[in-house]
């Protein structure tokens, strides 16, 4: 406890040393300290970042990419890392750089944890490289956001298990805190959370960066769905996520912060200044608050059902219930028939509101059925459930073969717009 005061007070005084050098006035939206993360992107034909103009239209902060798992693009980061950070650090700007990491093509724990640890002494080599952390330092992030192993050309026909994806992350993470005495930030967007990797109390322990867009931090949260959660291991009870960056937006106007490209990436910091250097020293330490359950028991509800015959849809509505009686707010439902002999049809099920499916089912031959409705949460946040279920699908009328349909007149292509609905700041 004292090191982390003597730390922090530390922080505060080279605050007041050089107030003209470090401002960190809330100048983003929602009065947040506002940052921008760049890459060799921001950089074509080899212009440079004007970094006084950066600072002058408030930014306060600056992610580089520093390093990369793939030696030309580990290069292309180093060069511009070695330009960019003393120039936005001579501007008042806090830096930091972020590590872009490819997973291995592995199942084998041992390999997985090997490359996980070959990946970061990469980061703790480029740290040394600049000379180490020092006041204006961020500590690193590990953007981690691409889980496929394997390629056909631009195919992907291989993504890692979210066991191992789990595992490489929280290896890399804990070495690269054993090395730097400072937890990294972990970049990530939320979907690429909740779907690719376990939910882990070791893994909330970090600083997380998110990425989503589409909504302003003047008036929002990231990453909230209209019905239910992104359940991760940094999403909370009320389904927010305890963040501590966010990148709001792909689309802010380059030129007003000095970059020389069209649009770049723009982040907004969650708290205050005391905060903010907590962060920056890295004595950062999770808020308090109520993470969600897991395998929390769930009760089931047929609400309904419509059986169809062959030709139609068989639905069912469902409702799926937490102990205390309100809906739960991941998860899914779906449909086995007990008889192997008897197929399951195609299944479309479709969420209305938080706790309820109407389960729509077509393709069923005609017989009796005698089948399970599942409650399934892949995110565990609760447990699975199931409620019996027996009907009679009658066969349908012999359908007439469908004519071919003529093939539509081509159109000339639109240009698709990759800013609609962010925030252009």
């Amino acid at each position: 406890m004292k090191r982390i005061f003597s730390v922090l007070t530390l922080a505060l005084v080279m605050i007041s040393n050089h107030a003209s050098a470090i401002d960190l006035t809330t100048q983003g939206p929602g009065n947040r300290i506002h940052g921008i993360d760049i890459s060799k992107w921001q950089h074509p034909n080899n212009k440079a970042i004007d970094f006084k103009k950066m600072a002058a239209a408030g930014v306060r902060f600056v992610i580089i990419k520093g390093s990369d798992a793939l030696a030309t693009s580990d290069a292309q980061a180093l060069k511009y890392l070695k330009i960019d950070r003393p120039a936005a650090q001579a501007q008042g700007i806090y830096t930091g750089f972020y590590h872009y990491a490819y997973l291995p093509d592995t199942t084998d724990t041992t390999r997985i944890i090997t490359d996980a640890k070959a990946q970061a002494q990469k980061v703790i080599w480029r740290l040394a490289a600049i000379g180490g952390y020092n006041e204006f330092d961020l500590p690193v992030a590990l953007d981690l956001e691409n889980n496929c192993v394997r390629k056909s050309g631009t195919t992907c026909t291989k993504y890692m298990n979210k066991k191992y994806v789990t595992l490489w992350a929280q290896t890399w993470l804990e070495e690269v805190t054993a090395r730097t005495n400072r937890k990294p930030i972990v970049y990530s967007y939320p979907q690429f959370l909740q779907t690719a990797m376990i939910r882990s109390k070791g893994l909330s322990q970090y600083p997380l960066w998110i990425a989503a867009y589409g909504k302003s931090p003047a008036t929002a949260q990231p990453g909230i769905k209209a019905v239910g959660c992104f359940a991760h291991s940094w999403t909370m009870s009320n389904c927010q996520s305890n963040w501590q960056i966010w990148q709001y937006t792909s689309c802010g106007i380059g030129s007003k912060y000095g970059i020389p490209t069209s649009r770049v990436d723009l982040n907004v910091y969650s708290g205050d200044q005391n905060s903010f250097l907590k962060l920056a020293t890295g004595t950062w330490q999770p808020d308090l608050f109520e993470q969600l359950p897991y395998n929390e028991a769930t009760t089931m509800n047929l609400v309904s059902q419509s059986i169809s015959d062959t030709n139609g849809t068989t639905t069912f509505v469902v409702d799926v219930f937490r102990p205390d009686g309100t809906p739960v707010v991941t998860g899914t439902v779906n449909f086995t028939s007990l008889d192997s002999l008897m197929t399951a049809g195609v299944q479309d099920p479709v969420r209305s509101e938080s706790g309820r499916w109407t389960l729509k089912i077509k393709g069923l031959q005609a017989g009796n059925y005698l089948g399970l409705i599942n409650f399934v949460d892949e995110s565990q946040v609760h447990a699975a459930n199931f409620t019996p279920i027996q009907f009679t699908v009658q066969q349908g009328a012999i359908l007439p073969s469908p004519s071919p349909t003529k093939k539509p007149t081509t159109k000339p292509t639109i240009p698709v717009d990759s800013c609609k609905g962010q925030v252009r700041n």
